[in-house]
């Protein structure tokens, strides 16, 4: 990816809330049997020729791995990555591209459906990436196409305070800038990450959750390997791990997390194609069952899924299977709550697929479950 944006930016437009009223709870649409369903939620790419128009609501059925859309939640400008509160009352989303914006949504969970609070600008281009911290008090975006992190206050009522800290990165050389793709806040609250992948660098940050101020760590970055464009980050659930995926050079480092010092260091560098791999390859993410044992991460360009096992004692990762990703472009992918099933979205060929998955050997199976939705890029389980 190069230039200012991983997309052409598309023209400013107007956010529309839609309302609930008047409309059945979700549950009692989708599926019938009173406490089965799961809602999910998916954020699109809304830039012409998608016929998306934000983000949409659909129920899971966890016995079948059927999805039905349940409806258009909100309508919104390529809300193409989105964050809910600790608590589900707020949603906020990107509004990827010239705009520089970000919106606060108010979730009405029962009916499946948002609105409006306020937008904040982002003070940089092309915003790709928003995360919650653990409190709900504090909201971070990305900018990818500005290159630069911003953060904001949230209210009691979700309202998006404006820009509390901004931290815009310097060219590294003529050729290297940055393009900051992710945020992830430390799991004790105390730290904000952001990954940064023309800079090849991870920013660490120490946060002030009740104020939303970020200020410059020491030592303030983590060095990926020149050329490798951290993209994404994950932390263990036991806090002493991360996993880094790396979008240029396709690998994911396991990085061990010194919570007291909030310093990264290098444990494993785990390729996901062969020495001497000449095609295309540019993995996007990573997700892991509740119990830690399993990892997948989806590569694009080359469009297939990556299983690995987790190490209880080292958190180091081992390659087991590589599988179909149900489409092209897999841009992002979810655990359903029970773990049964993987969900993928696929961006180029417009269809969410839905995988059934071995808790035991933590396998994919491919039955050809697609569900057709316009540039899916984001999905959520609430």
């Amino acid at each position: 990816m190069s230039g200012i944006s991983r997309r052409d930016f598309v023209r400013s437009s107007s956010m529309l809330a839609l309302g609930a009223a008047g409309l059945p709870a979700w549950a009692e649409i989708w599926p019938r049997r009173a406490g089965k369903g799961r809602l999910l939620l998916v954020g699109t790419g809304t830039s012409a020729p998608s016929t998306s128009k934000g983000i949409y609501a659909y129920g899971f059925d966890p016995a079948t791995g059927e999805l039905k859309q349940i409806g258009l939640a909100v309508e919104a400008q390529n809300p193409t990555f989105f964050a809910v509160a600790p608590h589900e009352k707020f949603v906020y989303s990107v509004n990827e591209g010239r705009s520089a914006t970000v919106s606060s949504f108010a979730f009405d969970r029962k009916n499946a459906k948002m609105s409006l609070i306020n937008q904040s600008a982002t003070k940089g281009g092309g915003p790709t990436h928003i995360a919650v911290d653990h409190t709900g008090r504090s909201v971070f975006a990305a900018n990818y196409g500005g290159g630069s992190v911003v953060s904001f206050q949230a209210g009691p009522d979700g309202h998006l305070s404006e820009a509390v800290s901004f931290f815009q990165y310097p060219p590294a050389g003529e050729k290297k800038r940055s393009h900051a793709h992710r945020v992830t806040p430390s799991p004790d609250n105390r730290f904000l990450l952001v990954n940064d992948l023309g800079l090849d660098v991870i920013h660490i940050y120490r946060l002030d959750a009740a104020t939303a101020r970020l200020t410059p760590h020491d030592p303030p970055v983590w060095h990926a390997k020149p050329g490798y464009g951290p993209r994404a980050l994950v932390f263990h659930p036991n806090g002493k791990w991360a996993y880094c995926v790396n979008e240029l050079k396709p690998t994911v480092n396991v990085l061990e997390w010194d919570k007291t010092k909030g310093t990264l260091t290098t444990i494993q560098d785990i390729a996901l194609v062969p020495d001497g791999y000449q095609g295309l390859s540019a993995p996007a993410d990573i997700v892991f069952d509740k119990k830690m044992r399993f990892a997948y991460v989806p590569s694009r360009l080359d469009d297939f899924m990556a299983t690995f096992t987790v190490s209880p004692q080292t958190g180091k990762l081992t390659f087991l299977e590589k599988t179909s990703c149900g489409g092209k472009r897999p841009r992002h992918l979810a655990l359903d709550p029970s773990d049964r099933w993987l969900l993928v979205a696929n961006q180029d060929t417009n269809n969410i697929s839905v995988f059934p998955r071995d808790k035991k050997t933590g396998k994919l199976s491919y039955t050809g479950k697609d569900f057709p939705l316009d540039r899916p890029e984001c999905l959520i389980f609430v």
